[in-house]
């Protein structure tokens, strides 16, 4: 009998050793996992030190207003009436240069516009939120003429500053 339970022993001690083997190699990939985890958050929280220079030079410029004239009007006929619609725009901006170089496409952003204007419906432009809903038709026509012509979004809203419906 005590030839078997020494043979049972070595063969215990082997699985013993290697399930803490196994124990040993799991406890060292989830410390490994742990520790490269902690090492990338921090080295990427480290960043943003130096992002605040950058986010300061990148502070929202101030805005700059310039009035489209003369005012757009547009006619209508409505049940047999004509109609008038008169628009005085001012385009919202950030950045000068852009702004004059946009000012040279003025005639193709003047006509898109009358375009816009004269294809609206009366009864629509009589509703509040008809007019925001053409302002943002409008916002959109200049902008997509801005990206075209000079590569980038230089106008930021265009505003009514007279809108008159007769």
């Amino acid at each position: 009998m005590a030839k078997s339970e020494a043979v049972k022993d070595p063969a215990v001690k082997g699985k013993l050793k290697l399930i803490l083997l196994l124990v040993l190699a799991l406890l060292l990939a989830i410390g490994l996992s742990v520790g490269a985890t902690w090492f990338f958050l921090h080295k990427s929280d480290s960043k943003p030190a130096a992002e605040p220079a950058a986010a300061a030079a990148n502070v929202k410029q101030p805005a700059i207003y310039e009035s489209m004239a003369p005012a757009f009007v547009a006619n209508f006929n409505q049940n047999g009436r004509q109609r008038y619609m008169q628009v005085s725009i001012t385009m919202q901006a950030r950045d000068q240069a852009a702004l004059d170089a946009l000012k040279v496409h003025m005639p193709v952003i003047r006509n898109n516009l009358v375009m816009l204007f004269s294809g609206q419906s009366f009864e629509t432009l009589a509703t509040p939120v008809g007019q925001e809903m053409l302002r943002q038709k409008a916002t959109a026509s200049v902008q997509e003429v801005a990206q075209k012509e000079v590569g980038k979004l230089v106008i930021d809203q265009l505003l009514f500053t007279n809108f008159v419906l007769q």
